[in-house]
This record gives structure tokens, C-alpha cells and sequence, in this order.
């Protein structure tokens, strides 16, 4: 009787470790509000798990608006895909953000106003997309997510929050990482913020943004970096990856009488179209899974880092060694067709 009872444990053992292993991955989409994003959203709606609309704003009084586009909403009822909303500070405004946080009024009319959105559509629930926030309001911003999600998860909602990555507390060398620290990264207490939620959104993309010099939108090397510093405070099964589908590219601008170093995102086959407009050949950097290139327009050097298909497949990667919950992408109708290919089927 032991051999039996011996034998089964290590059967339900074995079958919960392949089970396991062939857990699925889920799969989280932003979208904005145009025709491009729609399409994508239209054509791969089976590769979709939850789709997140950037949809509603916030002011200094908490006071919401926005709309979740009809069809995206007729087209997940029938696909059995759930829509979680992202809620933003309109223009990432910091003094108008911290206005709200201080204020009780404003802050219970905004939870008031989360609700009564997801009742009226019938949301999974909503996304914190907070940003620009300055790191004294650090307490501030993780006691208004806690309020808030004690208001959704009483009425039946799901409650996430998008976070800015940074690879440690330690600021850096120099005053852009001074900056970018103060005002843009440090304002994320990960650990409460992964206690209080069901999941985080690692918004580990804008390695590299037009305040920066060329460089991956999303690097290898520095996504495990933030990866190692937010895992002893997040649990892997509450953490969705952050995964862009959006290039990038750098040239010279002249704007407001001052000429400068311009950076801008763009999608999969604006990327192409110029590297073979000026006949460019594309360049692989093994340390961080990423395609380049750099061309002169008139002798004056351009450069463009391409998010594809054998980028998104590096980065997928980490998803399976880390055992993360999912992953979250940024966002809809900038991506290589074939990233499809690898979503489609995609287990942990």
C-alpha cells in the first residue's frame, strides 16, 4: 500500500510540474484610439488575453473622462477578451497629480468615478498608468492605489498598475539620472504596490527616448537588470513584462529657433521603409537582442533601433525563465507581423 500511495503521490506531482510548465502566458495589449491599433486588434483578437485601452484621464479634482471605443468592447464581449482601461494623469502633469493626491475630496471623487465606469461597461477592472510623478509623493501615490483597489476589489474588479523600471535606488552618475530618478522613476514602492494590486505591468521599455542618446528601446542586458532588482520584491506570478513593439529613431530637428538631437517612436514598417530607402543594412547586437542601423541623410548620420519579431522573441524569453504572469505590450499596430506567430502559442 505505501508503493501505491508512494507511486500516486509522484504522479500528481509529475502532472502539476507539466502542467506548470505548460502554464499560459497572459497576454495584455494596449491600444490608442486610431484605426491602425483597431486593425491589429480586429486581425489578432485570438492571440489576446486582456486589452488595454488608453482611455481615461484624471485632473487636480479627480475628475474622469474618457471612452472605450463601442467596437473594441462589442469585439471582446464576443471573444471572451477582457478590457482593463488605463486611467493617466492628462499630460503626465505633476503639479496638477500631486494636487490630487493631497486632496481626499478629489481622490474619493476619482475612485467614485473608477467605479462607476467599470459598472456602466462592464470592465475586468483597471490599469494605474500614473507617470511623471515626483518621488515625495511616493507614500502618497501607493495609499491612493490601496484605496483604490479596496473600492474595486469590493465591487467585483481587478485592479493593476503600469510601473516605471529603474535597475536600483542607488541615482547614477550623472544629472540626467539625477532627473529622471526624481521626477520619472523612483516614485514606485514595487513591493507595496505588488501587495496591493492583483499584478504590475514592468514597463520595462524607454531604455532610450528622445532625452537620451541612441540606444535599444528596450536592451537585453538592462531589462534583466531591472528584473533583478524588482524580483525580491514582486512575486514572478504578479508581474506582467513590459514588451515594446515600437522602433525608434534619431536624427537632427530645428524646432522653436533651436536645432538639435530628435528622437521619435515609429512602427515596424516605417523602420523598414527607411533603412531601405537609404539602402541601409540592419546589424545585430547579440548582448541586446536588437537590430540597428545608421545611415547619412545629406552626411549628417541618423540612427534606427527596430523592435521585430526575432527582438520580441528574445525578450519572450524571459518571460519563460523568470516564470512571469505575462506579459504586457506597448501597444497595438506598430508590431512585425511574424510577432504573431510566437504569441499565437504562447506558454510559460
Amino acid at each position: 500500500m505505501m508503493l501505491i500511495r508512494n507511486t500516486l503521490i509522484l504522479v500528481v506531482c509529475l502532472i502539476a510540474y507539466d502542467l506548470a510548465l505548460g502554464q499560459k502566458v497572459e497576454r495584455l495589449f494596449y491600444i490608442v484610439d486610431n484605426e491602425k491599433c483597431f486593425e491589429s486588434f480586429t486581425a489578432n483578437i485570438g492571440s489576446i488575453d486582456i486589452v488595454g485601452p488608453q482611455a481615461y484621464k484624471f485632473d487636480a479634482h479627480g475628475i474622469l473622462w474618457g471612452t472605450v471605443d463601442k467596437r473594441i468592447l462589442d469585439l471582446a464581449s464576443r471573444h471572451q477578451v477582457k478590457v482593463m482601461p488605463l486611467l493617466v494623469n492628462a499630460g503626465f502633469d505633476q503639479p496638477a497629480f500631486h494636487s490630487l493626491l493631497t486632496d481626499s475630496t478629489a481622490r474619493a471623487r476619482a475612485i467614485a468615478g473608477m467605479l462607476r465606469v467599470c459598472r456602466e461597461n462592464k470592465f475586468y477592472g483597471l490599469q494605474f498608468d500614473f507617470e511623471n510623478i515626483h518621488i515625495r509623493d511616493r507614500d502618497l501615490y501607493t495609499e491612493f492605489y490601496r484605496q483604490a483597489a479596496k473600492a474595486l476589489h469590493a465591487a467585483g474588479f481587478a485592479i493593476s498598475i503600469a510601473v516605471v523600471p529603474r535597475v536600483g535606488d542607488i541615482i547614477g552618475p550623472t544629472e540626467y539620472h539625477k532627473w529622471i530618478y526624481e521626477y520619472w522613476r523612483g516614485a514606485y514602492d514595487y513591493k507595496a504596490l505588488g501587495e496591493i494590486g492583483d499584478f504590475i505591468s514592468l514597463m520595462t521599455y524607454d531604455q532610450h527616448t528622445y532625452r537620451t542618446t541612441p540606444g535599444p528601446v528596450a536592451g537585453f542586458r538592462w531589462m534583466e537588470a531591472v528584473i533583478r532588482f524588482v524580483l525580491p520584491q514582486v512575486p514572478a506570478s504578479k508581474i506582467s513584462l513590459g514588451i515594446p513593439f515600437y522602433s525608434y529613431r534619431w536624427q537632427p530637428s530645428y524646432q522653436n529657433n533651436q536645432p538639435h538631437v530628435w528622437g521619435r517612436s515609429l512602427d515596424y514598417l516605417e523602420a523598414r521603409g527607411l533603412a531601405d530607402r537609404f539602402g541601409s543594412p540592419w546589424h545585430w547586437d547579440e548582448q541586446d537582442k536588437v537590430s540597428f542601423t545608421y545611415y547619412p541623410n545629406d552626411y549628417i548620420n541618423e540612427f534606427l533601433f527596430l523592435e521585430d519579431a526575432r527582438s520580441f522573441a528574445a525578450k519572450f524569453e524571459l518571460v519563460k525563465k523568470y516564470g512571469f504572469r505575462g506579459i504586457s505590450v506597448w501597444r497595438l499596430g506598430h508590431e512585425d507581423p511574424k510577432v504573431w506567430e510566437k504569441i499565437g502559442s504562447s506558454t510559460r
